[in-house]
């Protein structure tokens, strides 16, 4: 009898949990662990309610701790590999012996480091690399990409150049990804008169936009 009576309980309460579960799609029922199955989701740039989260990783005072900022050590899906030199003289010269990961840039890539440069650089360098850019005059000291120093400059110390800063220029690695600086880069070597003893650059380089 008292088997019975169990069985029937149990199954009462499992057409019960069934009708109520499937009673709208829209609304299941009662879920196992409702955070798990629904997280909480934030904008990264959202304002945060300072009553909740907070900034200070140091003063925490039992809040949320949350800074915008990616997790240590990630990178960014297609991102190349991390600029590990530092910020100062030594980082500086040592910079010279980094290689360009990139190898020569498709016809897309090419007319994008263009469109790139012409964006960000133009301004001050020129279109062409000549330091007569709209706000050369007002800045003063602009890189003139075509004088031997520049052309005998290696891509790695450029590089160092445009993600750090250098004299008057800040830096611009926010503005760009590092893939972006380094095909900047095989822009400007399309901007400068060849070297002695350097080979020609390949056809796949596009040509100056000058507009």
């Amino acid at each position: 009898m008292k088997r019975t009576t169990y069985f029937t309980a149990v199954l009462i309460t499992a057409l019960i949990v069934t009708v109520s579960s499937c009673d709208n799609k829209r609304q299941p029922g009662k879920i196992y662990m409702p955070d798990m199955a629904y997280s909480r989701a934030y904008e990264t740039y959202a304002e945060r309610n300072d009553s909740v989260f907070t900034m200070d990783a140091d003063n925490k005072g039992g809040k949320i701790f949350y800074n915008n900022v990616p997790v240590a050590g990630t990178i960014k899906r297609g991102e190349l590999f991390p600029y590990t030199l530092p910020n100062d003289s030594n980082g500086y010269k040592m910079s010279a012996n980094v290689q360009n990961p990139l190898g020569p840039l498709s016809h897309a890539d090419s007319l994008e480091a263009s469109r790139l440069f012409n964006i960000n650089c133009a301004i001050c360098h020129g279109a062409k690399g000549t330091a007569n850019g709209p706000l050369s005059a007002k800045i003063g000291a602009i890189a003139n990409f075509t004088l031997p120093m520049y052309v005998a400059m290696t891509d790695g110390t450029m590089f160092h150049s445009i993600n750090y800063g250098k004299n008057n220029m800040g830096s611009y690695a926010s503005q760009l990804d590092r893939k972006q600086r380094w095909m900047i880069i095989k822009y400007i070597r399309t901007l400068q008169p060849k070297a002695a003893g350097t080979t020609a650059v390949a056809d796949s380089v596009a040509k100056p936009i000058v507009k």
